[in-house]
């Protein structure tokens, strides 16, 4: 299946990052975000990809055009650097297509721009590329395909540091208790998405709002929920989070490297 990744937004919450460089491109250890997602579609045998391009297009182009293997592999570097033996490679079996969809358009809209390029497939995948899980991809496509669905989403529980109140009539904290340790769940992405996605979308619209509860009032919308891994790189402390499970060798995104 083609993966469709959003990667042209601004990401102003990441600030630090994001305004030199598109919030996909911030390293996570030695590769982009954007890098880890892909491997981890290809790890289940999705490397088609379609790259929705807008601000900081460049930059993402740029990577790709000047990729190093050797930055993310072993390898044996001989005669004085005129040959070089690889050990594995990342992006030699990828396809990436690279669509410029826009500085200020919304999710909707970037995949109606990219729409042509999915030639004649029925079901493709789609994705924020702000976030990682070691989600099983399979076990998602397989729900939606099981069913008459348009869409399909993960559903996940958000992060420790957000939490909810509840208060009695005269506004006195009854309790507090964190999200992700309620039955609330958010839209964690990781899309399934049949092409019929397209007839629910009008210009201008965003993905998740008018479209969304037009699949809702006709039972086409589904949520895979899952409670293992998911995390988002949405601020300086979401990224610092990510860096430190790297130093800690915590990165249970990575599937690829799981033996089997």
């Amino acid at each position: 299946m083609k993966v469709v990744l959003f990667c042209g937004g601004f990401g102003t919450r990441l600030r630090e990052f994001s305004e030199t460089i598109p919030k996909p491109m911030v390293n996570i250890g030695n590769r982009p975000i954007l890098w880890h997602l892909m491997k981890y579609y290809a790890h289940y045998g999705h490397k088609d990809f379609i790259l929705c391009l807008g601000y900081g297009g460049d930059t993402i182009r740029e990577f790709f055009l000047k990729y190093d293997e050797c930055m993310s592999n072993d390898f044996t570097l001989s005669r004085g650097g005129k040959d070089i033996r690889l050990f594995g490679n990342d992006i030699q079996d990828w396809t990436v297509t690279f669509v410029d969809t826009g500085i200020r358009s919304n999710i909707a809209q970037r995949l109606l721009a990219v729409r042509k390029h999915l030639d004649d497939d029925d079901v493709f995948l789609a994705n924020y590329s702000d976030g990682l899980s070691d989600l099983p991809l399979d076990r998602h496509i397989e729900k939606l395909l099981a069913t008459d669905a348009v869409a399909a989403f993960v559903g996940v529980h958000p992060a420790q540091s957000l939490s909810g109140i509840q208060t009695d009539e005269s506004g006195f904290v009854t309790r507090i208790e964190y999200l992700s340790s309620s039955d609330v769940r958010i839209n964690g992405g990781f899309f399934v998405l049949r092409k019929e996605v397209f007839d629910y979308v009008q210009p201008g619209e965003e993905l998740v709002e008018a479209p969304f509860q037009r699949l809702i009032l006709e039972r086409r919308l589904i949520a895979y929920n899952y409670d293992g891994f998911w995390a988002a790189m949405d601020t300086f402390k979401d990224k610092k989070r990510f860096d430190d499970m790297v130093d800690k060798g915590e990165t249970p995104w990575r599937v690829w490297d799981r033996n089997g």
